[in-house]
Parts: structure tokens; sequence; C-alpha cells
């Protein structure tokens, strides 16, 4: 009985690593790789609680893990592809520029961001708005909040 005991939990430590592995992809130095990216952002650093755009700082609060469906509403056929993102609340001011004189919204303030990465790529939207995205495409489509869609390389 012990042992059955020992490898479920062994299993489950596994797989439960595995997963908060693919969730934190989105963590550490990505290059811009888009057009879109290297005009707007330039490189981006995401830690656990920072992101880093241009030299400035911002506070970053995971809320939860995105599903396989909710990346591929967002960020399409990419997505499909094994991999982890996050659902995160921040806030940047609609006034801060980045690279090129650039802002993320527009002149509203950016308070969420949606990643998704399989470890090479990272693939990352911003939403304004104070209420949390909805991530399916019907949603997306439909909304006024959906900002900018940037990819990101190791």
């Amino acid at each position: 009985m012990c042992g059955v005991a020992a490898a479920w939990m062994l299993g489950w430590s596994v797989c439960a690593g595995a997963w908060a592995q693919d969730a934190n992809q989105d963590r550490g130095y990505w290059q811009a790789a888009s057009q879109t990216a290297r005009e707007i952002t330039g490189d981006i650093a995401i830690s656990e609680t920072k992101l880093s755009i241009n030299f400035s700082r911002f506070t970053l609060a995971q809320i939860r893990e995105l599903t396989p469906a909710e990346a591929t509403a967002a960020f399409g056929a990419e997505a499909r592809a094994s991999g982890g993102g996050n659902l995160y609340r921040l806030d940047v001011p609609g006034e801060k520029r980045f690279a090129h004189h650039n802002t993320l919204c527009g002149e509203q303030e950016t308070q969420w961001m949606a990643t998704w990465s399989d470890g090479r790529t990272l693939q990352v939207a911003f939403f304004s708005g104070s209420d949390m995205p909805v991530l399916t495409e019907q949603a997306l489509a439909q909304s006024q909040n959906v900002c900018e869609l940037l990819t990101y390389g190791r």
C-alpha cells in the first residue's frame, strides 16, 4: 500500500512540476521578433513580479494560467503547440512611451497582459480596460480592449 501511495505522489509531483514549468515559460529575457514588437517595446523581460520594457519596470500580478483553448483564441495557430502562459494584471499609464515614442494601448492604460510560450517563442497580448479580458475567439473579435499582439524570441 505504501508503494502505491508513494508512486502516486511521485507521479503527481512530476505532473505538477511539468505544469508549473509550462506556466513559467514566459519568464526571462525576450528579444523583439515581430516588426510590431521592435517598433513598440523592443526587448522585454518578465520576472515573477515585474515586466521590464525599454528600461522601465512595471509591477505584475499573475492572475491565472491560460488554457490551450484561450491561447489559441488569443494567438492563433502559434499557440496550438505545447507550452504555457498566463494572464497578468499590470498598470502601464497611457502616456508612457517606449521604443520610437510608441505606446501599448494608445492613450488608454494597459491593465492586462496575456502570454503564451513554447520556451523559444513568446506571444504577448496587451489589453486596456478594468474588466478581465475574455479569451475566446468571439469575445476577442468584438473587444475594443485588445491593444497589441507581439512576438518575441530567445
